[in-house]
């Protein structure tokens, strides 16, 4: 494999690609793909990410991992070729095996993939590794300083591979001069041999020194020039030590080397030190033994020494001492003096000393140390140049085991926004740092293995899943000895071998995906001995950071220092060690300091205000734990320091003016007049208002109320609210909702809120929380959340307890103020008198304080946004700008996404990417990217930061000025499609990591999100406003396609982005192509009822194309003619038939879409059908067509030309009824008048049908029309023929609107003619249907006919008495599984008891009744499926009213003009609240029925036998404590519930 690999990877064949990529750790089943895809050499140099992730089906880290490696490894054969040129003298066999001695290593980091770490005993695969690394054995090699000379406890360490300089002699005796020696043949020899060599080479060493009166340093473990050609000169590699004793006793050799004075020699030379050796890939444990020779003029004066070295001879098998011998260093070597030289070295004897003498003296006079000014440089280091330590930047701290004394000065630390700890002592969250910071901050608890992320993740849900922005993760690297989980601390060696890799992944995980560069900084604070795995976390740090700029490390003890430094330097060098480190400083000095440059003051009280009017403490602790929600406490921005106030008031308030959003500083600069007042427009007053109504104790007070703020957008409704909040901080507790937390969350800290530190749960001050830009499903949800939670806590009823303050865009909102004035309140960009004047008060004065462009949005507010001003503005901007440079580019593609995206950014990153800068000084980095914005750019941009992540983005100052700036910088030649083109083929922006999740979800959202009117946008749009411009505006639906197509194949071929083409296509009638992507959707989605239906809809838009041209062209309606509109009919048919399998099994979703399409297109069809030549020019054509679709019967017309359909056509008349009767059943259980918004999803429904009640009565009837033509004369007037077969009938009464029970229940809404129509359905029954054999749903249409006449017309003499209607329910199945759902709920009306009833009578109707509640809850789970309760309420059709018989039945149509003229979510309201049902024309129709509740369940008083338990209606009413009750009846297809419940006095 190592000869394989060796050639070029052009000439590689499949199974050779396959060996790399095991090589580089890639997994099995994707070495396999790609092997059966033939992927040879050629190949793999041609390979892209995205053919990797779209065709192999790769997840983004493999795919990347291959390709980096691929660069590599032809950038490595490049350089590896030149290296051959320059070294072909070279053996190459002595090379490679130079190479397989080595230790196995890691192949180079890559800057994205984690490092995949190879076991030793794989050699085979290491071979080939090792073979594929030769290039990087041979790259040059990181320097290094040997350790500090002759110092005691000095924590050193040196790093396998570095370098030591080369070795020297003596220039001033008291510099050592150094040796090298690897030992590499020795150590594996036995401990006589070893002893003798060690000891040979540092005696001959030491006497060299001694006699020259130098210090001096021999290493062991370092390579020397002559020993290895692979190894350079001076590289330390280390050597295995067993037992450390065997050397120091090696040195018992002194005794027998020396005839005399040994035991100064024994003064002189030091024991042996070990220093480990780091090596990054491998987890042996190695060593380089150090001698240290300190010849001391006290010990060596006037003496010259000589040596007997010893040496192991083979051949006696023994150590024997060769003759005695004067040595001396001379240069960098050892060599004895010759006998010429002998008396001349004696003589120089008395110099030497004198030498060594000065030089000792001059060692002590030395410099006195300077002084550096440690404060200054931590506070530069700290803030990274800038006066104060950013609010916005993430902290990430890597710590050791905390001093107990220094724990005290962590105040600095309680400020920071820590993102992040890394920390190594297992005991930390008993004793150590953690332990303390819990005392005051909430932290979240993980172990590095929380760190890995699951392939079906994204960053996003990672990020949240960990709560990572919310509250520091505080990762325990090294064990936790308090956790009971399997963590337990482990030695040096155990966490290379188990922890390295994972911690190699958090890192990366961390720096290269979580946050962008620059947004963060990492420090080590050192404040114990330095250990390994401390020193690789830096290593990860310093790779995956690229640089050291943001890593700075704070160390008290200089000691602990030295091992870290001297790692450290090997990666960036000495000076910028030192230079972002700062040493010697104690722990309360480093918090004294820092505590100066924070913007808050550190450990400020917050208070909240209480019940009794006073405050209360609100700890921080506290705060965290309702981390869904930014609290406004009484004392808010107190704590901001004066120093920071003063620097930064000037910007704070021009950036608000300009057209940033507000913040709660801008409101406390106000406040405290450091700036004018911020003004208050009408519609504060408003809310206020509202606001201070609904603080009034008033007893229908519901425990959540909402006031909803409707604003254009960039109109300043964000600004209002929360003035709003601001206002009334100190009355009650107010709390701003963060985005993107699940209403449940929401919920949960809001009742937290309101209990904290108070006494009584029903004596609270009431939550005042804002909502922004969220929907009004999200609103219903949290709504829905609260009031269960004041329900389960037993809230009395008539408490406020939440007051909902929603903020959202509008474009009509003075109309939605008008809908609900009480609830709704609009804010504009037209401006009252009253605000003009205000407004240009405070125009002047800005105008005299700030340049005008810094306050751009207040001067485009003051002219009310009027249209031609904006223009004029534009046109003055973008005079002279450069059409063609990267930042104008940018301004349009921000201008575009602005115009057509809510919201919508491009993350700093991704701009800077796109203008390619590479700003490494992080201080420079803003000044930087705003130089390169040009001016036009910098005018127009707005820089946002997101407040939960701190990543900063931008977008352009107002939507409105977006809309503009796009119109002019296009003009007349260039149009928006192709500018979206580009932007969509923009791969920088598109592969841009950091981000990335928003960015592709504002691109997403530009070509499929269509303009809902719910959602704040003007119209409701069929496709998104972009698609619609370039096929209205530009007059180019090919555009569009072409568009989509791109979005397509961009987002790997997504099949929603399929779905919107097979739309587009057939809305412009190209039905081929649309049937293409309608199938390539749903080939990828086959569950989607959403994609199935569009598919139905390309089949049923070209059958209604195809009719037409038949009409169009006159074509005459032969079978032949016809057979390919029926033909596409049936495929749709099937089509939608599928998609409400689909439908029936989304258990989470309600589209039934599929129905009422199916029923449209069999309406259609039936009309082609019955209009064709066939059937049409015959007498008794009708009847003919009724044959054939009903019978055997096939007209020899039509037998050949029909063919392949007759089947399908005779099962029309089933499969239509069916689909009717599914959604007659589905309109009973739920009220239709709930206002859904439109979803956010592009799979909303084809066509919403607005009034499902009326439409189904209106199909119903055509459907019946279809099958009963010849006989349904009723309706001239004339009567019916008697000879009517069952089946003919049942036509005519669908026709005649009696087929399903919704259809008759629509008589009561639509009473024109509904007596008569009804009188005429009941006389198609049987006179006497005891006993006909009726059908079950023939049973219930006929009873639901009777008591809807008896609704409509009480006197009349048709409607059957109660006692037959209930006779003929006995003809209803015994075995209630069978029932349907109708004939159950008919089973509970009919059957609820009367007064007169004796009790054996009432106990008999109470156990059918029971009987029938219990099927129909089931029926009803099944129904509603995973949907909350509030989207699908259940619908009430009558009441128990006073009456007798049929007449106690009323139903709630009668009494819903009580409500008349309101819109329906306050009528909703007005129900739910209870007013409605206060009003006298109730109390005299309805009938109060007596119980009583138990532990909130509500009980029916009358049934002995057995309790019966009574669903309420609208669950917070009811009472928590156990009451005797009185309330109203209401019959749904639920069983019955309770409304309007009352605790009786």
């Amino acid at each position: 494999m190592a000869d394989e690999l060796e050639q070029s990877p052009k000439g590689w064949s499949e199974s050779q690609v396959s060996d790399w990529l095991r090589s580089i750790g890639v997994n099995k089943k994707y070495i396999e793909k790609l092997h059966e895809e033939e992927v040879d050499g050629q190949i793999l140099l041609a390979l892209t990410e995205d053919f990797l992730k779209s065709k192999i089906g790769m997840k983004a880290g493999p795919s990347l991992l291959i390709i980096k490696n691929r660069d590599e490894l032809i950038n490595s054969k490049k350089k590896s070729q030149e290296k051959k040129n320059t070294t072909s003298g070279k053996n190459p066999e002595l090379e490679q095996k130079n190479i397989d001695q080595k230790s196995v290593k890691c192949l180079p980091t890559t800057s994205e993939g984690p490092l995949v770490q190879i076991p030793e005993k794989d050699q085979a695969v290491v071979k080939e590794r090792q073979t594929a690394q030769v290039p990087y054995a041979l790259t040059s090699k990181e320097d290094c300083r040997p350790r500090p000379f002759d110092q005691e406890g000095i924590d050193f360490i040196y790093v396998k591979h570095r370098v030591l300089q080369p070795e020297s002699g003596a220039f001033n005796l008291t510099s050592p001069c150094h040796e090298f020696k690897s030992l590499a043949l020795a150590v594996t020899l036995d401990h006589t041999r070893l002893q003798a060599k060690f000891a040979k080479e540092v005696l001959k060493f030491a006497t060299g020194c001694m006699n020259i009166r130098s210090n001096g340093t021999i290493h062991f473990g370092v390579m020397d020039s002559k020993e290895n050609a692979e190894y350079v000169h001076g590289e330390i590699i280390g050597i295995p030590v067993q037992e450390k004793d065997i050397y120091v006793d090696a040195l018992d050799y002194i005794e027998r080397s020396f005839s005399s004075g040994s035991e100064h020699v024994r003064q002189c030379v030091r024991p042996p030190r070990f220093i480990e050796v780091m090596d990054r890939e491998s987890t042996e444990k190695r060593y380089v033994l150090e001698v240290d020779i300190v010849p001391s003029i006290s010990i060596v004066k006037s003496k010259v020494f000589k040596v007997r070295l010893p040496n192991f001879k083979a051949s006696s098998n023994k150590v024997e001492f060769e003759k005695e011998t004067t040595l001396r260093r001379v240069g960098s070597k050892t060599e004895p003096v010759l006998d010429k030289d002998i008396s001349d070295f004696y003589e120089q004897v008395k110099h030497r000393d004198a030498q060594r003498e000065e030089a000792e003296k001059n060692q002590f006079l030395g410099a006195p140390d300077f002084c550096q000014d440690l404060g200054r440089k931590l506070k530069m280091l700290m803030t990274c140049g800038k006066k104060f330590i950013e609010k916005q930047k993430w902290f990430i701290l890597v710590t050791n085991k905390f001093n107990p004394d220094d724990l005290c000065h962590i105040d600095w630390l309680l400020n920071m926004s820590v993102f992040c700890v890394f920390d190594f002592d297992p005991d930390s969250k008993i004793t150590g740092l953690c332990s303390k910071y819990l005392q005051h901050h909430a932290a979240n608890m993980h172990s590095l293995q929380s760190y890995r992320i699951s392939s079906d993740m994204n960053i996003k849900e990672f990020t949240s899943h960990l709560h990572l922005f919310e509250q520091a993760s505080w990762i325990f690297c090294n064990g936790r000895t308090d956790f009971k989980g399997n963590e337990p601390p482990c030695d040096e060696m155990t966490w290379i071998k188990t922890k390295m890799t994972v911690l190699r992944e958090s890192v990366s995980m961390i720096c290269k995906q979580i946050l962008p560069n620059g947004t963060f900084q990492v420090v080590f604070l050192l404040t114990s001995p330095v250990e390994k795995p401390l020193l690789h976390t830096f290593n990860e740090f310093f790779t995956d950071m690229e640089g050291h700029e943001d890593i700075i490390c704070i160390c008290e003890s200089q000691t602990h220092f030295q091992k870290w430094q001297s790692f450290a330097e090997g990666s960036c060098g000495t000076e910028t060690v030192n230079n972002s480190s700062v040493v010697g400083m104690k722990m309360s000095h480093v918090n004294a300091t820092l505590q100066q440059i924070q913007t808050v003051k550190a450990c400020a009280k917050k208070h909240l205000p209480v019940f009794v009017k006073g405050t209360c403490l609100l700890e921080t602790l506290g705060e965290e734990q309702m981390y869904s929600l930014e609290i406004l406490t009484v004392d808010h921005c107190d704590e901001t320091s004066k120093e920071f106030i003063d620097e930064e008031k000037v910007n704070i308030d021009q950036q608000f003016y300009r057209g940033g959003r507000i913040n709660w500083l801008n409101f406390w600069l106000a406040e405290h007049k450091y700036v004018g007042d911020i003004i208050e427009r009408d519609a504060y007053h408003d809310v206020s208002k509202l606001l201070s109504d609904d603080l009034k104790w008033n007893a229908d007070q519901t425990p959540v109320n909402s006031i909803n703020i409707y604003h254009h957008p960039g109109s300043g409704g964000s600004t209002v609210a929360r003035q709003v909040l601001w206002n009334h901080r100190k009355g009650i507790r107010c709390a701003f909702v963060k985005p993107s937390y699940a209403a449940a969350i929401v919920a949960q800290h809001a009742v937290q809120l309101r209990e904290y530190e108070e006494k009584d749960q029903q004596t609270c001050l009431p939550v005042l929380l804002l909502i922004e830009d969220s929907d009004k499903e999200y609103l219903d949800d949290l709504r829905n959340e609260l009031e269960v939670a004041t329900n389960t806590k037993r809230i009395q009823y008539g408490t406020l307890c939440f007051i909902l303050l929603s903020c959202r865009r509008s474009h009509d909102p003075e109309k939605r103020c008008k809908e609900s004035p009480l609830q709704n309140v609009s804010v504009t960009h037209k401006l009252s008198d009253r605000e003009k004047r205000k407004f240009a008060g405070k125009r002047e004065a800005l105008e005299a304080r700030y340049e005008p462009e810094f306050i751009l949005t207040f001067v485009l507010m003051s002219e009310g946004f009027d249209e031609k001003y904006v223009q004029e503005f534009v046109e003055h901007l973008l005079q002279g700008i450069d059409r063609t440079s990267v930042a104008t580019r940018l301004i349009l593609y921000v201008a575009l996404l602005n115009t057509y995206v809510q919201n919508s950014f491009i993350s700093q990153s991704h701009c800077q990417a796109l203008l390619a800068l590479t700003i490494h000084l992080e201080r420079f980095r803003q000044h930087e990217f705003e130089k390169s914005l040009g001016d036009q750019a910098k005018l127009v941009f707005l820089h946002l930061r997101d407040d939960n992540t701190h990543i900063e983005s931008i977008r352009i100052i107002h939507p409105l000025i977006a809309k503009e700036i796009l119109q002019q910088l296009l003009g007349n030649q260039q149009t928006q499609s192709s500018w979206a083109m580009n932007l969509l083929s923009d791969t920088v922006l598109f592969e841009h990591r950091f981000g990335r999740d928003e960015y592709l979800s504002f691109l997403r959202a530009l070509f499929i999100r269509r303009a809902r009117i719910s959602k704040g946008d003007e119209y409701d749009s069929f496709f998104s406003p972009l698609i619609e411009h370039v096929c209205e505006k530009e007059k180019s639906p090919g555009k569009a396609i072409e568009l989509l197509k791109e979005a397509f194949e961009r987002f790997h071929k997504d099949p929603f982005f399929a779905q919107q083409l097979a739309r587009l296509h057939y809305t412009y009638e190209k039905f081929e192509e649309a049937k293409h992507w309608a199938e390539t959707a749903a080939k990828q989605l086959p569950n989607n009822s959403y994609i199935l239906d569009t598919k139905g809809q390309v089949y049923r838009k070209w059958f209604q194309a195809k009719c037409k041209a038949i009409e169009n062209d006159n074509v005459p309606k032969t079978a032949q003619n016809i057979a390919d509109a029926v033909e596409t009919a049936l495929k749709a048919l099937d089509c939608f038939q599928e998609c409400e399998k689909a439908a029936n099994a989304e258990m989470e979703d309600i589209n039934s879409s599929g129905f009422f399409s199916e029923v449209e297109v069999g309406c259609s069809l039936l009309k082609l059908i019955s209009s064709s030549q066939v059937f049409a020019n015959r007498a008794n054509g009708h009847s003919e067509c009724m044959k054939y679709l009903l019978t055997d019967y096939i007209p020899e017309e039509v037998e050949d030309a029909w063919e392949p359909f007759h089947g399908r056509l005779k099962k029309l008349n089933n499969t239509m009824q069916e689909a009717l009767e599914w959604i007659s059943e589905d309109l009973s259980y739920f009220q239709t008048d709930i206002g859904l918004d439109g979803e956010e999803t592009p799979e909303s429904p084809e066509e919403k049908r607005n009034h499902p009640l009326k439409w189904l009565a209106k199909k119903s009837s055509e459907y019946g029309k279809y099958f009963s033509e010849a006989y349904s004369t009723a309706l001239q007037g004339q009567s019916i023929p008697a000879n009517l077969t069952p089946f003919q009938k049942r036509m005519v009464i669908y026709h005649l609107g009696g087929g399903n029970i919704t259809a008759i229940l629509s008589k009561l809404t639509d009473q024109r003619d509904a007596v008569r129509l009804l009188e005429t359905i009941i006389s198609l029954y049987p006179s006497d249907p005891k006993k006909a054999k009726f059908g079950q749903r023939d049973i219930v249409n006929y009873i639901m006919a009777h008591l809807t006449l008896n609704c409509l017309s009480p006197q009349i003499q048709k409607v059957a008495p109660l006692k037959d209607l209930q006779a003929l329910c006995h003809q209803f199945p015994t075995d209630k599984r069978k029932c349907f759902p109708n004939a159950l709920f008919l089973l509970t009306l009919l059957f609820w008891p009367e007064d007169h009833d004796t009790d054996h009578e009432k106990e008999t109707k109470y156990e059918i009744v029971h009987s029938a509640v219990e099927y129909l809850e089931k029926g009803y789970w099944t129904k509603k499926k995973d949907i909350p309760q509030r989207k699908r309420r259940i619908y009430t059709h009558f009441f128990l009213g006073s009456g007798n018989g049929l007449d106690k039945f009323v139903h709630k149509k009668k009494f819903e003009r009580v409500t008349k003229g309101f819109s329906v979510s306050e009528k909703r309201m007005k129900w739910l609240r209870g007013e409605a049902w206060k009003k006298p024309e109730i109390a005299t129709m309805l009938k109060c029925v007596s119980g009583w509740t138990e532990d909130g369940v509500v009980y029916l008083e009358g049934p002995r036998k057995k309790k019966f338990n009574i669903l309420p209606l609208h669950v917070p009413s009811v009472p928590h404590s156990n009451e005797n009750i009185t309330f109203y009846l209401g019959f749904t297809f639920r069983g019955p519930v309770a409304c309007n419940i009352i605790v009786k006095q």
